[in-house]
């Protein structure tokens, strides 16, 4: 619920005194709109508030929208928290489907009690990333339930974006041949998350790769015309998107284990606690499918960029077996990948 225009001014005259969030804050009156006016519409430089947004879009061009929570816990970890998860995994999700981000809502479920310290240490997480990825945040909702009925804060993001001419990015498209890149290492979001979340500390301290791709995906996309496909392996990890991948197309996958970098504390973690790095979220890297003769190209020009530094081709895509994950292990032997038929650390994002 929105009202008018922001007066930048009526900023100065915030209540110092507001510590923490009110179920009065979520009934909306008085006390909801100065929230809203003094926290969120300066937060996301929003001019009107109103029950919706009118946005421009470019004519005659294809729009990707999706739709995403986050109930994360802990909200704040190593690297990130609740609020930048929000905006790269909306940013993300348009990115790898071949669209430029545009425009992204967030509604916000808030738990009575919960300090508007982080509260607006968590709205500056999302406007930050919003100004560096060139979204702007239009709409939103705010809720307020009462105490340990939400931990903390829930976030609801919904975001729209334009496809970019010329780009058709599907599995369905894969074929034999096609060589599989991973952007970076794997792993470290879901460590860094499950090693705050239980106390336990890892030297060096492992962070969250949580970050927005739209650039990277901006540079694939230039780069070559031949990608067949995009992906953020962010729940279920590496495993499980290329178990999506290979039900989707109807081809085989061929991992090739040697090739997936991942870094050595999170592979040490994984080792102590039981847990496979193929299977643990990511936030911050993407996986590509492109023609073999495109490969090496796209690995040259993603190598440039600071979030494909360690780009690699890790896989590629076969006639068959057919809707199989093959994993080339390092010692020569070969094992089938499939989905967890749990989550191997739940509420990871």
């Amino acid at each position: 619920m929105m009202s008018s225009h922001h007066d930048p001014s009526e900023h100065d005259d915030r209540d110092e005194d507001l510590e923490t969030i009110q179920l009065s804050h979520g009934s909306g009156g008085t006390m909801m709109h100065r929230l809203i006016r003094e926290y969120f519409v300066p937060a996301f430089d929003i001019k009107t508030l109103s029950d919706s947004a009118v946005v421009d879009i470019p004519a005659k061009q294809k729009l990707a929208i999706t739709t995403d929570s986050y109930v994360v816990s802990p909200l704040f970890f190593p690297g990130g928290d609740i609020g930048t998860l929000a905006i790269c995994g909306t940013v993300n999700d348009l990115a790898v489907s071949g669209a430029r981000p545009l425009y992204l809502t967030a509604g916000f479920i808030i738990e009575e009690g919960f300090p508007v310290s982080d509260l607006e240490r968590i709205l500056n997480s999302m406007k930050s990333l919003a100004d560096k990825t060139g979204v702007a945040v239009v709409a939103g909702d705010t809720k307020v339930v009462d105490k340990g009925k939400a931990d903390g804060v829930f976030i609801n993001t919904a975001g729209i974006g334009v496809v970019y001419e010329g780009v058709t990015i599907s599995s369905s498209e894969m074929k034999p041949g096609d060589k599989i890149i991973l952007s970076g290492s794997i792993g470290n979001h879901g460590i860094s998350v499950m090693a705050e979340r239980n106390g336990i500390s890892f030297e060096p301290q492992i962070m969250s790769d949580v970050r927005p791709l739209n650039n990277l995906v901006e540079t694939i996309l230039r780069t070559s015309k031949n990608i067949r496909t995009m992906r953020d392996p962010t729940r279920g990890g590496l495993a499980t998107t290329l178990k999506e991948m290979a039900n989707d197309s109807g081809y085989g996958v061929t991992l090739f284990e040697n090739a997936v970098r991942i870094q050595s504390g999170v592979r040490g973690a994984c080792e102590l606690l039981g847990l496979d790095p193929l299977y643990v979220a990511n936030e911050g890297i993407l996986v590509a499918v492109v023609a073999n003769g495109d490969a090496d190209k796209l690995i040259y020009e993603m190598k440039k960029h600071t979030f494909g530094r360690d780009s690699a081709i890790i896989g590629e895509v076969s006639e068959k077996p057919e809707k199989t994950v093959l994993l080339k292990t390092d010692f020569g032997g070969t094992r089938i990948i499939d989905m967890l038929s749990g989550d191997q650390l739940p509420r990871i994002c």
